[in-house]
């Protein structure tokens, strides 16, 4: 993410710590692309999840469950 050198004053990071920055940008890298690649609902609510709150609204009715 940083494309910048490190600062000069700060100590190279060891091989560990750079393995396990590569690996976490890797991984974040991936979740991105998956992220698009969701399958459209159809015939489903419009709007935000209406169970995000635990109850499921539908024409201005509220249902607990």
């Amino acid at each position: 993410m940083n494309d910048q050198p490190p600062a000069p004053d700060r100590k190279p990071l060891p091989p560990a710590a750079q393995r396990a920055l590569a690996e976490a940008e890797a991984r974040r890298q991936a979740a991105a692309a998956k992220a698009g690649t969701a399958p459209k609902e159809l015939q489903g609510p419009k709007g935000p999840e209406p169970t995000r709150y635990g109850d499921w609204e539908r024409k201005g009715i509220a249902s607990d469950f």
